[in-house]
């Protein structure tokens, strides 16, 4: 018989595909972690994880388990959730800033529902002004979004480095005047890769502007011009540029903005789901999800 408690390991050292970061977010010691792994193969006769000095993979047989522990373990929420008193139940309704709806999220969206199978999820995707906006409105019960440093609206998960992107540096580098790929304003990574610009006194021009990061990283990888994102969420198939060949940009903040009326056990619930993801950073999606990104100095 499969044993939830290592079944639960195991998962979280798929997640993450670390045993350090696996212990620390199940609140465990990491030879726990590693017995769990361990009486789970000898009890299915397999092996599923290979590990060395430098990764952790999921062997054939790891994979092939997977999907199914993490359905046995979302059928224990569930039956949990339905006969806990205090769960949360409703309407929640969440916003998501544009740079995060790649990487984790859909995974952290996939646990939360199955935790929390009464809550009825309405979620928004923007520029994190115009989440601020819909906030205001009384639109939105929280808000996973981007600050400026400085700025205090917000509680932050982490902090940024914002860098340029292109799938060729050198042809970018090599026109008289920089093709940048923007999102339209009120986006704050515009407003901070123009005001990098300014004081550089670097000649550049607009190529394209578009809402949507999927089709702002299109036009950078068909070679249009250079893209500005947070680091650990850089696309795949783009190449970092760092200072001094342009101008350095300043960090941003990511944040939980939470509305007064918004419901308590569900704000906490998500907030809790989104820490245990992004607490440590965005582990997992630059080396595993978001490819190669060669720094060029």
């Amino acid at each position: 018989m499969l044993d939830l408690v290592q079944l639960r390991s195991f998962v979280m050292v798929a997640q993450t595909r670390s045993f350090t970061l696996s212990a620390e977010r199940l609140g465990l010691g990491q030879s726990t972690v590693s017995q769990h792994l361990q009486r789970l193969e000898r009890g299915l006769g397999r092996r599923l994880i290979d590990r060395d000095t430098h990764a952790v993979r999921l062997t054939a047989d790891g994979e092939a388990l997977l999907p199914h522990a993490r359905q046995l373990l979302a059928l224990e929420r569930q039956a949990s959730a339905q006969f806990d008193t205090f769960a949360p139940r409703g309407p929640f309704r969440l916003g998501i800033s544009e740079d995060l709806v790649s990487g984790q999220l859909p995974g952290l969206l996939e646990d939360f529902i199955a935790d929390y199978p009464s809550v009825d999820l309405q979620l928004s995707v923007a520029l994190s002004k115009t989440l601020a906006e819909m906030q205001d409105r009384g639109e939105l019960d929280l808000v996973m979004a981007k600050r400026r440093i400085g700025e205090r609206r917000g509680d932050a998960i982490l902090r940024e480095p914002l860098v340029w992107l292109a799938g060729d540096p050198e042809a970018m580098l090599a026109k008289p005047a920089l093709p940048l790929i923007v999102f339209p304003p009120p986006s704050l990574t515009r407003l901070l890769l123009m005001e990098a610009l300014e004081r550089s006194g670097m000649p550049w021009r607009i190529v394209c502007s578009c809402q949507s990061l999927s089709g702002l990283t299109a036009a950078a990888r068909a070679g249009m011009g250079v893209l500005v994102q947070p680091r650990s969420l850089a696309p795949a198939g783009l190449r970092e540029i760092a200072p001094p060949l342009l101008p350095a940009l300043e960090d941003v903040e990511f944040v939980l903005v939470t509305a007064r009326s918004a419901d308590h056990a569900t704000v906490s619930a998500f907030s809790r789901k989104v820490r245990e993801r992004f607490g440590k950073g965005f582990a997992g999606i630059a080396p595993a999800e978001a490819g190669r990104k060669d720094e060029i100095f």
